[in-house]
């Protein structure tokens, strides 16, 4: 039983072949990575970081961004040595055994499927922030789920819909778009910074460290999921164009980009008004507040809520395309049934795994308020990076030979310390999240005890072999 939990896939089998279309180049893949980070984050977590360290959470956002670099220097080997579609999932099954890369993969699962439908969900009080700037309300019955006052969310239904299509039309077109949006989003960052340093005042900084360093640190726990999606670059391992060079450069590139953005946006909102105003405020009403009260006017807070239109719009695109991905790779390994790899000839996508995700994800966004559920993602993310920090010294340890594009430095020192914050952060998640976590994971081994052990590739090649030995016999 042993020797079958943890058979490894061989990485020539993992890497060695690929269905889909290689379109995406360097450009594309950083825009990727960098739309999947830059989601409804920075416009929901200064409200609430803020208050819990002051001006010195600017130290606490460049903490997170060291804390998010550890794993992304593991994943950014990994990447460039092993270019498949199924990110951690892949790289767990070649280092640590299929159990461990199915547990990996049910947790991709959870953190994919769930975070889209739940910023799905926020997608439409949004989208009527914005439309009430023109007068435009969408009935609350039909902007939310049961339970916060509606019957039907149509925004959140729309909103994967629309992504749907986008993501069946080809992996080129949707990542063009995205690329827009991410231009578009970041310009609107740009565009706060510049209305909020109209009305700086240096004064507001000081004193830099009012709540001491444990405030640096609890704000950085709580910022440390707006840096979370960088490794939805490595999920398109498949369509890279050049994957061992490009793949490296979208990940770490994306968290500089993303951290720069973060730290200019922090300081403007920080200088614009003393941080003891911002207590208990969601940060995109600071963001909207903020904008307002510098210019004197109200459009440049319509922006700004379109500017959280956008980048909900562009995470819900990016993190649906890696779910299908890593769900392709899954299917292609026969841990799941062959209709999640079934590739279009025309444009070379998994339309009918795209579909099949779609309307799954769909139900909970349209009539489900997710609420404590959304937290459980958390777990799924951290696991998913922790068996990362694991498998890339296991594969360091095991072929040293294996081609590289990218090496992590200071080795093993990063990956060490990636486990040690993760441990941190995982620590202090609420018992509820533990719950629904087990839950979830229980659900999971019972399919892989029923259906994906025995339909396993390995499984099936395993018995061929037991076979012809016992016909040599």
């Amino acid at each position: 039983m042993a020797s079958t939990l943890f058979r490894l896939k061989s990485i020539e089998d993992a890497s060695g072949h690929s269905e889909l279309k290689r379109s995406m180049g360097r450009g594309a893949l950083l825009f990727f990575a960098v739309g999947s980070i830059i989601g409804s984050g920075i416009f929901v977590i200064l409200g609430v970081a803020i208050p819990k360290a002051g001006p010195a959470v600017l130290l606490s956002f460049l903490l997170a961004a060291v804390a998010a670099l550890f794993s992304a220097l593991s994943y950014a080997e990994f990447a460039s040595a092993i270019p498949a579609s199924g990110s951690s999932y892949t790289y767990a099954y070649v280092t640590l055994g299929e159990i461990v890369a199915w547990v990996v993969g049910w947790m991709l699962m959870l953190e994919y499927g769930v975070s889209v439908a739940a910023v799905a969900v926020g997608w439409g009080e949004y989208l009527n922030d914005f439309l009430a700037n023109f007068g435009i309300t969408i009935p609350e019955q039909f902007a939310n789920p049961p339970g916060d006052g509606g019957i039907f969310n149509v925004p959140a239904l729309l909103v994967v819909v629309l992504c749907t299509l986008l993501l069946v039309r080809g992996a080129s077109e949707s990542a063009k778009l995205n690329m827009v949006m991410v231009l578009l989003k970041i310009g609107i960052l740009v565009f706060f910074c510049v209305v909020a340093f109209t009305a700086f005042d240096p004064d507001n900084l000081t004193p830099f460290l009012p709540l001491g360093i444990l405030g640096v640190t609890a704000a950085a726990g709580q910022v440390f999921f707006s840096y979370i999606g960088f490794d939805a670059a490595s999920t398109a391992g498949e369509e890279a164009k050049n994957p061992k060079r490009d793949l490296p450069f979208a990940i770490i590139g994306s968290l500089v980009v993303v951290t720069i953005l973060y730290l200019l946006v922090t300081l403007a909102a920080l200088g614009a008004q003393p941080w003891q105003e911002d207590e208990g405020k969601g940060s995109e009403a600071l963001l909207t507040t903020i904008a307002d009260t510098a210019s004197g006017a109200t459009w440049p807070g319509a922006l700004i809520a379109l500017g959280a239109i956008i980048s909900i719009f562009s995470v819900v695109l990016v993190t649906l395309y890696g779910q299908t991905r890593i769900l392709f790779a899954m299917g292609r390994d026969g841990l799941l049934p062959k209709v999640f790899t079934r590739v279009s000839p025309r444009t070379q996508t998994p339309v009918a795994n795209t579909i099949i995700v779609a309307a799954v994800i769909a139900i909970p966004a349209s009539f489900v308020s997710l609420g404590q559920l959304a937290e459980a993602t958390s777990i799924g993310t951290l696991g998913a990076f922790a068996v990362v920090n694991i498998g890339v010294i296991v594969l360091r340890r095991r072929r040293p030979d294996l081609p590289r594009g990218f090496t992590t430095p200071l080795f093993p020192l990063m990956p060490i310390l990636g486990l040690v914050l993760i441990a941190v952060i995982v620590a202090g998640l609420d018992w509820i999240t533990w719950v629904a976590f087990a839950a979830w994971m229980a659900i999971g081994l019972v399919i892989y005890f029923t259906y994906s052990r025995r339909h396993s590739l390995l499984n099936r090649a395993g018995s061929a072999d037991a076979t012809s030995r016992s016909a040599e016999g």
